[in-house]
């Protein structure tokens, strides 16, 4: 990696020689000695983990995504031939941990199946057979296996519809330079966190995130009996619908011409049908079968 001798024996002098002791109930254990992990908090503790899980996987042949400790393999499985390869990089993942006395906890790994005729493999990871399961909480943002996104939506709309419960109940000022302000800090990112993926596909999933917005802005004093879209206005405030748009479009200029045209060189394939008048980058659009796949990003962007 690149690491001189210098270098190595400081990060080992860091590391080594903690103590650490624990305490409950108001009674603590004796001083133990820290023989691994790095110190939580730290500067250089997310900097140590990546080197050290930076060559977990390699050898896999399938998809692999890393993000901290959160390990994600997949690929298609539709023959036993694929379900072999899948499950040969889940062993090959055992094998570092082994190497590297870092054991996965086992109960927490699960297994989705994607797709109406997936054949519903079995997979192990070592000794224990994962378990399948039908949705699954990802970096914050709950998927489940038909990847409608509708109980994201749920999700997005407790929480904020929650946030927006206290405000009314611990503000007592209606006044738009109070509320407005609380609003957009505290409840409007409930609705639109990594909102590009999970954008709703159905239109009682817009109705539901709208509604809380909708609730939101008729708190405010003067703005009881006005309109919907005449609130918008008055406040200087765009739909959420109006919002995503905006959004998959700056998503879609960082895959193009950003910072991350490496990733969008892979998600996105230039139409080879162009003149001499366009700008260079009109996009393809592929053929899908199902509605969903035509809402995702990829597609319902260009």
């Amino acid at each position: 990696m690149g690491i001189d001798m210098k270098i190595q024996r400081w990060i080992r002098n860091w590391l080594m020689g903690r103590m650490q002791r624990v305490i409950l109930k108001g009674e603590l254990s004796g001083w133990r000695e820290v023989t691994s992990g790095v110190p939580q908090g730290s500067v250089l503790g997310p900097i140590i983990f990546n080197l050290f899980i930076t060559d977990l996987g390699t050898d896999c042949r399938s998809g692999l995504i890393k993000f901290a400790d959160d390990t994600k393999v997949g690929g298609v499985a539709n023959l036993e031939e694929d379900r072999d390869i899948l499950q040969g990089d889940l062993n090959e993942l055992v094998n570092w941990s082994i190497r590297n006395r870092m054991k996965f906890n086992s109960e927490k790994c699960k297994v989705m199946h994607l797709g109406m005729t997936n054949n519903n493999f079995r997979y192990k990871l070592g000794t224990h057979w994962l378990e399948v399961t039908e949705e699954e909480k990802d970096l914050g943002v709950l998927v489940d296996r038909r990847m409608t996104m509708s109980r994201q939506c749920d999700v997005a709309v407790k929480k904020a519809n929650a946030v927006l419960g206290c405000i009314r109940r611990g503000i007592s000022s209606r006044d738009k330079e109070v509320l407005l302000p609380l609003y957009k800090a505290l409840v409007r990112p409930h609705l639109e966190y990594c909102v590009q993926f999970w954008s709703p596909m159905f239109k009682k999933d817009e109705l539901k995130l709208e509604q809380v917005q909708r609730r939101a802005t008729r708190m405010i004093r003067e703005m009881e009996n006005l309109s919907y879209e005449r609130r918008l206005e008055e406040l200087g405030l765009f739909s959420l619908t109006k919002r995503r748009l905006r959004g998959d479009m700056i998503a879609l200029f960082k895959y193009i011409r950003g910072i991350n045209t490496k990733e969008g060189e892979e998600l996105f394939q230039l139409s080879t049908n162009v003149d001499t008048r366009t700008n260079g980058y009109k996009l393809a659009v592929g053929k899908f079968r199902l509605e969903i796949r035509r809402r995702f990003l990829t597609v319902r962007g260009v």
